[in-house]
């Protein structure tokens, strides 16, 4: 192995994806059918629009269509809901993703129920996160998937080994855990309150951190071998990082993901991918 084989190419693994995705919505297109992506953002968050305009621009290159509705922070609950609601009924629009977080004063478990659950893909709505638990074909949440794509794109077989999962959200942690256990992994979940933290990450095969915390994941967390996934994104002196320590963590790592350029590069190529997805359920269903 070269030095830096371990090291995960996320970007090219994202770079292929979004090859046979274009690809894939240019046949589509060949019969007149366009498959679109709507946003909602409500305020401008510096960081929120930044992965917003990286949608755009990555819709932009697979060729779909992507419509971003701006709204004030201020907008009040009940017109984020009629909005959503029109898009619903859109025969035009295939998904529909609200960028979060949402303000304060906006109920975001009452607008996640309210996005028709075939154009959920961000699967987040409770339907599409029943489906997950209960392994029915459902949209994936879009960073899971990725985690779960740079799996199998490497071709690790985790079938029987110990996967140990740092964060417990709806967003990463859970999801992501049902991935694995569908791999046939034996997965254990660690977060906040967990005792002896390192009991755990030590017997992991492979090891998914999505605690939010930079560097928190040190080298003698971890035994030699392990296949690391950071799923991390924090900001450090000026810097994006991880929530692990990378440079001392990658020589241990048999397979590590960088960041930046690790999972992110893949998960909007995931979001693509669930709309031409729903694209496809429409279809079938009109």
């Amino acid at each position: 192995m070269e030095k830096n084989d371990k090291i995960i190419n996320c970007r090219k693994m994202a770079s292929e994806l979004m090859i046979n995705l274009k690809d894939e919505i240019n046949e589509i297109k060949k019969s007149e059918q366009y498959p679109k992506l709507s946003v909602v953002i409500l305020g401008e968050d510096p960081s929120a629009m930044s992965y917003v305009r990286m949608i755009e621009r990555n819709c932009e290159k697979a060729g779909m269509e992507c419509d971003v509705l701006k709204m004030p922070r201020e907008t009040e609950e009940s017109q984020l809901l009629s909005t959503i609601e029109k898009l619903n009924k859109d025969i035009k629009v295939s998904g529909i993703l609200v960028q979060m977080p949402l303000p304060k004063h906006i109920d975001q478990e009452k607008v996640l129920n309210a996005i028709d659950y075939r154009k959920d893909v961000d699967g987040f709505n409770p339907v599409n996160a029943g489906r997950l638990l209960t392994g029915q074909d459902t949209y994936v949440p879009c960073t899971p998937a990725a985690i779960a794509y740079i799996i199998d794109n490497l071709g690790i077989d985790i079938k029987g080994k110990n996967a140990v999962v740092i964060g417990r959200s709806n967003i990463v942690g859970k999801p992501i855990s049902l991935l694995l256990l569908e791999r046939n992994a034996t997965v254990t979940i660690c977060h906040s309150r967990t005792a002896n933290m390192e009991e755990y990450t030590r017997k992991a095969d492979v090891l998914v951190v999505a605690v939010g915390k930079a560097y928190y994941l040190k080298k003698e967390m971890v035994s030699s071998g392990t296949v690391v996934i950071d799923v991390g994104i924090n900001e450090v002196d000026g810097k994006i990082v991880g929530d692990v320590d990378f440079d001392q963590v990658k020589d241990k790592a048999s397979y590590i993901t960088p960041v930046p350029g690790g999972v992110g590069s893949i998960t909007i190529a995931m979001l693509i991918q669930n709309t031409l997805k729903a694209f496809k359920l429409f279809s079938r269903e009109v």
